[in-house]
């Protein structure tokens, strides 16, 4: 495990692969951590990747810097710190590949900073929020899956999810992918960066702030313009879904093909759930090996 300074954190990360190689950022999702990547990191490397794991805002032991600095878990806090920790360790022009709050940092930092990024690997496709229709309802069916989104909206569900943490996101594990038969050691590997002190301010202002319920870090408002026209990513692309997701109902994501400006390819993971990286990852590598190769 290594440590960085980078924009408003101390960013925990690790590394895998040669020093030299072609560089590749792999960030995961709520409520996950940097475990979900054990599987990718190696077949990454073994092709001559450097390889680059952080823990995101809020997780394991990346740390604010200052302790005045709002606890924003808003979209644009995401990408301000993807976009810092490129600068922070050299990269130069990287692929990016990610889920869930992940993958929405790596299509932000796409889509606005692109001389930053060779190529994406994005689950749920198009992945940049529009707050603007947030209130819009969608189909009972997907509002149902949803329901967590609802229950952190409210000092509840807040408390809720201070006291249970644990049982809450190894719920959410269950549901959003079935087929997946995780163990007890599997999940304790990754909750324990749920004891981060700053993961329920975090969590909560990002299911507050993507339905315009509470303001966002004034520092990162510039960003939220940019995002609110829904930029294009013009990045070559492949994106992914897994047709068991929990969260996002099977054939939801095909409406974003417009939003993908270069070459771009959608894939459909048979079997794999919200968490593809740690669920499939054969499959989530042979995705990030053919953005490099220019194989899409």
């Amino acid at each position: 495990m290594k440590t960085i300074e980078a924009g408003a954190l101390q960013v925990a990360y690790a590394e895998h692969g040669s020093p030299g190689g072609w560089p590749v950022v792999l960030l995961h999702g709520f409520p996950y951590d940097i475990r979900a990547y054990d599987a990718v990191a190696p077949i990454l490397a073994e092709a001559g990747a450097r390889v680059i794991v952080p823990y995101l805002r809020g997780y394991g032991p990346t740390r604010f810097r200052d302790a005045a600095t709002p606890r924003s878990g808003q979209q644009a806090a995401l990408a301000d710190d993807l976009r810092a920790l490129l600068q922070a360790l050299g990269l130069g022009l990287a692929v990016l590949a990610g889920y869930d709050w992940g993958g929405r940092a790596a299509c932000i930092v796409a889509a606005l900073w692109p001389e930053r990024v060779a190529g994406l690997v994005s689950q749920n496709g198009y992945n940049i929020q529009d707050i603007s229709s947030s209130l819009s309802p969608a189909a009972p069916e997907a509002e149902l899956r949803h329901w967590y989104q609802y229950y952190l909206h409210g000092e509840r569900g807040a408390r809720g999810l201070a006291q249970n943490r644990r049982d809450f996101c190894r719920l959410l594990w269950r549901l959003w992918s079935p087929p997946w038969m995780f163990s007890d050691d599997d999940f304790a590997a990754t909750a324990a960066s749920f004891d981060n002190p700053d993961f329920v301010a975090v969590v909560l202002h990002s299911y507050r702030h993507r339905f315009g319920l509470v303001a966002g870090d004034p520092a990162l408002e510039a960003i939220e313009r940019q995002l609110a026209a829904q930029p294009p990513i013009a990045v070559p692309s492949i994106t992914l879904d897994g047709a068991a997701d929990g969260v996002m109902a099977p054939g939801g994501t095909a409406r974003h093909a417009r939003h993908f400006t270069g070459r771009h390819a959608h894939r459909w993971i048979e079997g794999g759930g919200h968490n593809l990286p740690q669920e499939k990852p054969a499959d989530f590598a042979a995705a990030i090996l053919d953005v490099q190769a220019g194989r899409v």
